[in-house]
């Protein structure tokens, strides 16, 4: 074998080395992210979910993702997918400081927007933790 084609094999394999470990990292973190809690809610006070539930009335007028997040190796980010029906309403990105944070996005709910909808929580790589399902019921006239 030439040593051109010698040192060129090394090469290659030197570069695989060095970087597997690095993907493998970087796809552990993916995986040991959880969603250890989430719920939507009326609001938060002092990163407390006040009033979770799965069906609100249309007149709230604002709604919280409240979610703890477990197992981030180093700072890292999540995010809420917002959705009405199957329209995307809102993308919030959130900030995981630590191996246990809590956070949350809100978004405001108009009494028009009775109906299903759902929050997609999403990790650093765009991949579902989880989703939370939820109806806003039409107001009641009087």
């Amino acid at each position: 074998m030439p040593m051109k084609s010698v040192f060129f094999a090394f090469m290659i394999l030197l570069i695989t080395v060095c970087l597997l470990p690095a993907a493998t990292i970087e796809g552990q973190e993916a995986v040991s992210l959880k969603v250890a809690d989430a719920v939507i809610c009326k609001d938060v006070v002092d990163r407390t979910p006040v009033d979770a539930g799965n069906s609100f009335r249309a007149s709230v007028g604002k709604l919280y993702c409240f979610t703890r997040i477990t197992g981030a190796q180093e700072p890292t980010r999540i995010t809420h997918a917002w959705y009405f029906g199957k329209t995307q309403w809102a993308w919030v990105t959130l900030k995981v400081g630590s191996a246990s944070w809590r956070t949350y996005s809100s978004k405001a709910i108009q009494p028009h927007q009775a109906g299903l909808w759902h929050v997609d929580v999403l990790g650093p790589d765009g991949e579902l933790l989880q989703t939370l399902e939820f109806e806003i019921t039409p107001q009641i006239e009087k």
